[in-house]
């Protein structure tokens, strides 16, 4: 998708603006510009990722993501067709236990794109967004982790409040 039309409607406005000032608040509005080009193409490229998150939240069992090819965006769909997800994503939806959430926090993840393509195929195979694969993944990894950190302390002697070991 090519946002520089947009990019270039937003410099042509604040350039008409400017002619109202005169010469220098011209000049100053084209160094202004130049320095806030990347910053508008990141909050419309933000923009852009907050709408696909909106639609795959609709859309069960697709995900949209925003993806940059050079300095534009793109939309990248996966998932399964929405005939086919609207027959399993029901029951894989739920959550996999009873906690009742205050409120959703967003986070960026990074992953090797093989890593991400095989996580979408499985989250497709069960009918999920990725994002919702995901989210179980994190809740059964923080449901083992009391149990792994036991038997830590157990690997190097330290069970409850005994220490085990040789001294000199």
């Amino acid at each position: 998708m090519d946002i520089t039309p947009q990019i270039e409607t937003l410099r042509q406005d604040l350039v008409r603006a400017a002619e109202v000032g005169g010469l220098e608040v011209q000049v100053a509005a084209e160094r202004l510009l130049l320095a806030l080009e990347p910053a508008v193409r990141l909050a419309l490229m933000e923009t852009l990722s907050q709408a696909a998150a909106e639609i795959s939240e609709q859309l069960p069992g697709v995900a949209i993501d925003v993806r940059l090819k050079g300095r534009e965006p793109a939309f990248a769909v996966t998932g399964a067709p929405p005939e086919a997800a609207h027959e399993t994503a029901a029951p894989a939806d739920e959550p996999l236990d009873s906690e009742t959430d205050d409120g959703v926090a967003r986070i960026t993840l990074r992953l090797p794109e093989a890593l991400k393509t095989r996580a979408e195929a499985l989250a497709a195979s069960r009918g999920q967004s990725l994002n919702t694969w995901l989210v179980a993944a994190a809740r059964a990894a923080a449901h083992e982790a009391p149990r792994h950190q036991s038997q830590a302390q157990g690997r190097y002697g330290l069970a409850g409040k005994h220490i085990r070991g040789w001294a000199k």
